[in-house]
């Protein structure tokens, strides 16, 4: 009954704050889409917390760098960009054009200055990621991108792709590494949630100048290796639940 809960109340959430966001995106200037967008995050989060019983947990805040940064993170589940975009007041991300089938998302996606990129890759793919980079990062703003461009079941990966090594290139901006171990609590698109503990880690960000083999070395072990070290922290916390005894 939970996960039905959750599930319905996702999407008529979704549904809402998507045309409220989309007739926001018609005001001038970024403020009021961001404010509609922020709303909906922080409701997003709420309910995973209160109906889904997925409580999230943010660590190494203290490792993020003073000026403008990339992100690059384990992408596991659905909620990972609400989890993500809770702990900022101001984040760009790149995306895949997928999003922009879904009714009014195209123009609140544009409003925002999000980086949206082909699903396909390629050249033409690069290309576009490097011009709109360039927008995104005349604004300071700290930028996410989900290295392996799918969602990836826990214990899978997914080739990572080396545009966050162009764009920390073009910027000269450090990447920040996140591993998670979200996908315990809500698995890809899976209908079902698991309640516990969802842990998004911030780690040691890493330096521009880095060839691009060693950068995607590096970026992928940090990633794979914490994320596995978070996954088995949570099934450790989860049968320590199981077979605590009744009070």
């Amino acid at each position: 009954m939970r996960s039905l809960a959750f599930n319905v109340l996702f999407w008529l959430v979704s549904g809402l704050y998507v045309f409220m966001c989309a007739v926001l995106a018609l005001l001038p200037g970024r403020g009021a889409v961001r404010w509609g967008v922020r709303r909906y995050v922080h409701r997003m989060v709420w309910l995973m917390r209160t109906v889904g019983g997925i409580v999230p947990e943010a660590r190494g805040m203290e490792r993020l760098p003073k000026g403008p940064f990339l992100i690059a993170a384990k992408h596991s589940s659905y909620g990972d960009g609400f989890l993500m975009m809770s702990q900022f007041d101001d984040l760009s991300f790149v995306t895949g054009d997928h999003l922009e089938r879904f009714p009014f998302v195209a123009n609140v996606l544009k409003k925002l200055g999000a980086i949206v990129v082909d699903n396909c890759g390629g050249p033409e793919a690069r290309k576009d990621l490097s011009d709109s980079f360039k927008t995104a990062a005349a604004d300071a703003r700290p930028v996410l991108i989900y290295p392996e461009g799918h969602l990836a079941r826990v214990g899978e990966k997914h080739r990572y792709r080396s545009g966050v090594w162009h764009m920390q290139e073009a910027s000269g901006w450090p990447v920040v590494p996140v591993a998670t171990n979200l996908g315990l609590r809500w698995q890809c698109e899976d209908w079902e949630k698991t309640p516990g503990v969802a842990v998004i880690e911030f780690l040691d960000p890493i330096p521009a100048g880095l060839p691009k083999a060693e950068f995607m070395e590096r970026l992928e072990r940090v990633v794979e290796g914490h994320t596995t070290r978070l996954i088995a922290e949570g099934r450790v916390a989860d049968e320590a639940m199981r077979t605590a005894p009744a009070v």
